[in-house]
């Protein structure tokens, strides 16, 4: 080993002005990034200075439940929403049922669910979404907005009312506040913060200076108009990035309600959190490389809301960006301490970025235990770079547990 770290050093000095060029390259490129984020985070600090008032009409809303094997959850899911305050005639809960039991359907039905039952060769959100909506046609039920929820979601009593207060003030699409509702393992707990950090960042900094919000796949709605052409045009998996593009590429604006809670089931061990990341970062690449010939004519047609999105997917996860910022770092500190001053400031500043972005809620003693599986879960992260081969076309289930 060491004679290989000799051969390294010898090399290092002989092509100097490479290296030093290269070491930049690859600095700015991290720092970009870093910028990126903290500049949102720092905005999310902002406090919002406008609340929709309340609504002077009630909409008519359907509510889907997108279910594959989803028996031990949808239940206690649907029965949560049931309780909502809003007017009972006004909205419908329809659970796309995939591949779950008779006697749970029959349960569903009972409690005044409707039930659509597939059985796809294909299993997809996106294809349970299509399937719902032919359903709502062919009973030629009326709505003026579409919920999208996942099996294990349960919300509040008023967030029907909450959203409606929105779309009554001229919202087309929205993204509710989606936060844990399990801090089990220390796996959970460092899903629930990463999903905080990024609802901090990509959804109400982003909102703060006046782009869109991102979406995450439950605890959105859409006017429902938009929503029956949007979902035809969608892929069949990563169906809340493939809405993005379609509704940004229209200069249509997605607003965060950032307190309007879902409640939502984080994955409790590494085999979960490395599939889920799997099709996560084989979904962002896909959109990625789908969307990018389209940059030069978004910018020149003034859609900062897409081309937002797209630098977005460009970027490292936080995860990746956090633990090569640091290995790097400390190579550089091997290499030359001079040198790698800028490497441990620039952590310093995503650490900073981190922190803002962090609700204190989740600074307690069980983030700081769950931290130390952070070398693990990087690990998980990188090796998914090298299966991401069809990621984006299968559909990979995740189990849930927790009502």
């Amino acid at each position: 080993m060491e004679q290989y770290l000799l051969m390294g050093n010898e090399w290092i000095q002989k092509n100097e002005n490479i290296w030093l060029v290269g070491e930049a390259i690859v600095f700015l490129i991290f720092l970009i990034s870093v910028l990126y984020l903290f500049i949102f985070a720092l905005f999310s600090l902002r406090k919002r200075k406008y609340q929709y008032p309340t609504a002077k009409k009630k909409y008519r809303y359907a509510v889907l439940f997108p279910a594959y094997r989803e028996d031990v959850v949808i239940m206690n899911s649907v029965k949560t929403f049931l309780l909502q305050a809003y007017p009972r005639e006004l909205f419908e809960v329809i659970v796309i049922s995939d591949q779950m039991t008779e006697e749970t359907n029959r349960k569903l039905i009972e409690s005044s669910a409707h039930v659509v039952e597939i059985n796809l060769p294909n299993s997809s959100k996106t294809n349970a979404l299509r399937k719902a909506m032919d359903y709502i046609e062919e009973k030629k039920m009326k709505f003026d907005v579409v919920v999208i929820m996942d099996a294990d979601n349960v919300v509040d009593p008023d967030f029907l009312d909450r959203i409606n207060d929105a779309f009554y003030s001229g919202c087309a699409a929205v993204q509710t506040h989606r936060v844990a509702k399990n801090s089990n393992t220390s796996v959970a707990v460092l899903d629930a913060v990463s999903e905080e950090i990024n609802n901090s960042i990509f959804r109400k900094g982003h909102t703060r200076l006046g782009f869109s919000s991102g979406l995450v796949g439950s605890g959105m709605a859409f006017e429902y108009d938009l929503f029956k052409e949007s979902i035809w045009e969608a892929k069949h998996v990563g169906v809340d990035k493939q809405l993005e593009m379609i509704l940004l590429k229209q200069n249509i604006y997605i607003e965060y309600l950032e307190n309007v809670y879902t409640y939502d089931e984080k994955v409790a061990n590494k085999a979960s959190f490395y599939q889920q990341r799997r099709r996560w970062l084989a979904t962002q690449f896909t959109n990625l490389f789908s969307g990018i010939g389209s940059l030069p004519l978004s910018m020149l047609r003034g859609k900062w809301d897409y081309c937002n999105k797209l630098f977005q997917w460009m970027m490292f996860p936080r995860v990746i960006l956090f633990g090569f910022i640091t290995l790097l770092a400390l190579f550089m500190t091997w290499m030359d301490w001079t040198m790698s001053i800028k490497w441990w400031g620039l952590l310093l500043m995503l650490c900073i970025t981190f922190s803002m972005a962090i609700p204190d809620y989740l600074v307690d003693k069980k983030l700081r235990n769950a931290i130390l599986s952070l070398p693990i879960l990087f690990i998980l992260m990188f090796l998914n770079f090298f299966r991401l081969r069809g990621a984006s076309k299968e559909f990979i289930h995740t189990e849930h547990k927790y009502n």
